[in-house]
């Protein structure tokens, strides 16, 4: 962190730390909060995945279980939609599969940002590895030519948290509008559906706040220097 080698950069980070641990703290609030109000259709969030997925068209979309608590995701890799809760009929579970199965219909339906968040995907990886090593040694040896390549490698890290935005909130515009034109969830469990989501999202608005603002203060430290 930046912050540790020069501390008056923690003023210009602390909005953004500030967002991210009350984004942190209110998703898993809200998701622990849903995760005990079953639906009443008494249908898993595996089946509503499959339902939605069925009632887009889209096939070849494996349904899995993951371990990890709010580790839900698609993998457009291999078509891999991988549930923490699949056999829960929650509100929380049965909004998060939707919302995975958004994603799912985003990648068969060609969704632009989706292709170049994965495209970016690698690039983002190594630039969130090498960036910051890169950054300080250029400082160390007041190496301009290090302090850039830093710079332009967390520049893709950030370009990826950004994309992100567009990607997560359709995908939340998608469930919400299949769970309600399916039937299979209530109009007071689509509002529980809808806290869920919306304090899923807002940790990806964390995400890129403080990418934005640790790039921000990487550009002013080498400015200085």
């Amino acid at each position: 962190m930046l912050w540790l080698f020069y501390p008056e950069t923690l003023m210009l980070l602390l909005p953004a730390l500030i967002l991210a641990l009350y984004a942190s703290y209110k998703v898993r609030s809200t998701y622990a909060k849903y995760l005990q109000v079953p639906t009443q259709r008494r249908v898993t969030a595996a089946q509503v995945a499959e339902e939605i997925l069925t009632r887009a068209g889209v096939s070849g979309v494996r349904i899995e279980g993951t371990p990890r608590t709010l580790g839900d995701h698609y993998d457009p890799r291999t078509k891999s939609l991988r549930l923490s809760a699949p056999n829960s009929y929650s509100v929380a579970a049965v909004g998060v599969a939707a919302h995975e199965a958004g994603h799912a219909i985003q990648h068969a339906q060609g969704y632009a940002p989706l292709a170049v968040r994965s495209a970016v995907v690698p690039v983002a990886n190594f630039g969130s590895q090498l960036a910051f090593p890169l950054f300080f040694i250029g400082l160390i040896f007041r190496s301009e030519p290090l302090l850039n390549a830093g710079i332009i490698l967390f520049s893709a890290a950030v370009l990826f948290t950004l994309i992100t935005l567009p990607v997560e909130f359709n995908a939340s515009r998608r469930a919400v509008a299949a769970l309600q034109q399916s039937g299979l969830v209530t109009q007071e469990e689509l509002g529980g559906v809808k806290e869920v989501l919306s304090a899923a999202a807002l940790t990806y608005v964390a995400a890129a706040a403080m990418a934005a603002l640790q790039l921000l203060s990487m550009l002013l430290i080498a400015r200085r220097r």
